[in-house]
Parts: structure tokens; C-alpha cells; sequence
């Protein structure tokens, strides 16, 4: 019965190790990402903006703990690296005065980009999880995927090579 017990959960556990896996494969191209989206405060960013250069897109909202608790994290790796760009995807349906107020009091450094929770961008589409951050390399392809928090430490050693 123990032994049975022990397959059983050896088999759960493996089969949720599969499921992270493929939802971190879900996220991954072979083909440069694009898509243009409205920045807080005005004006439009395109990811291909940011070709040559790694960038990190950061899914998240206002209500979600472990994304204001990675917020300052990010925005001193996008401020400490020239080869990186954090683009902030707002996945949350409020006015922009709502988002405003927010980060006056949750400030970041990186570009703030509003989604369409009705028609998130493609190829991603909706989040999984919040957060979820996806690395796209120097040719915008996206070759990595956190869901949930993430430091800036593992994203460096991602982008750098010496670790996942």
C-alpha cells in the first residue's frame, strides 16, 4: 500500500512538472514576436522597437502581491543594463488615472504598456499565471518563460548563459 502510495505521488508529481513545462514551452517562438500596444501616458511601443537588444515583458496587475513585490526588482535590472528593455504589460481592465495612482506609489522605470484583457497581444494571449514574464532574444523571438515572480538575478543569468 505504501509502495502505491509513493507511485501514485512520484506520478503527480511528475505530471505537474510536465504541465510547467509545457506551459513555459507554450510561450516560446521560433519567429520574431510583434505586436504594438498603448503606453500609459500616451504613445505606442512596438516590440520590434527593441530589436537587438534583450527584452524582457513582464505580465501583471495592480491586485497581484508577487507582481508589486518583483516591480522595483525589474526596474533596476532595466535600469542597470543597456542590452535590456522591461516592458511592463498591464493586464488589468482599469482606467489609466487607476494605474496612474498606482504607480506613484508602486514608481517603476520602464515603459508601462496597457492589454486588452478582451484581445490580449498574440502570440501570448492571455496569462496563465500572474505574473508572467517572458524574455524575447536580440531577433524578438521569445526563448524564455517565468510564470509566477522572478528576480532580476535568474533573468541575468538567463540572458547572460550561465544558468535557467
Amino acid at each position: 500500500m505504501k509502495i502505491r502510495h509513493q507511485t501514485l505521488g512520484n506520478w503527480f508529481f511528475a505530471g505537474l512538472v510536465f504541465a510547467a513545462v509545457a506551459a513555459n514551452a507554450a510561450y516560446e517562438t521560433e519567429e520574431p514576436v510583434e505586436f504594438t500596444l498603448q503606453q500609459l501616458g500616451g504613445g505606442e511601443i512596438s516590440l520590434s522597437d527593441y530589436r537587438g537588444e534583450w527584452v524582457v515583458v513582464n505580465y501583471w496587475a495592480t491586485w497581484c502581491a508577487p507582481c508589486r513585490k518583483e516591480m522595483p526588482e525589474l526596474s533596476e535590472l532595466h535600469d542597470a543594463r543597456d542590452d535590456l528593455t522591461v516592458l511592463g504589460l498591464a493586464y488589468e481592465d482599469i482606467d489609466d488615472a487607476a494605474f496612474s495612482a498606482f504607480l506613484e506609489d508602486a514608481p517603476v522605470t520602464y515603459p508601462i504598456l496597457k492589454v486588452d484583457v478582451y484581445q490580449p497581444p498574440e502570440p501570448f494571449g492571455a496569462p496563465k499565471v500572474l505574473p508572467t514574464t517572458i524574455i524575447l532574444d536580440r531577433e524578438g523571438r521569445a526563448v524564455k518563460a517565468f510564470l509566477g515572480p522572478v528576480t532580476g538575478e535568474a533573468i541575468e543569468r538567463f540572458v547572460d548563459g550561465t544558468g535557467e
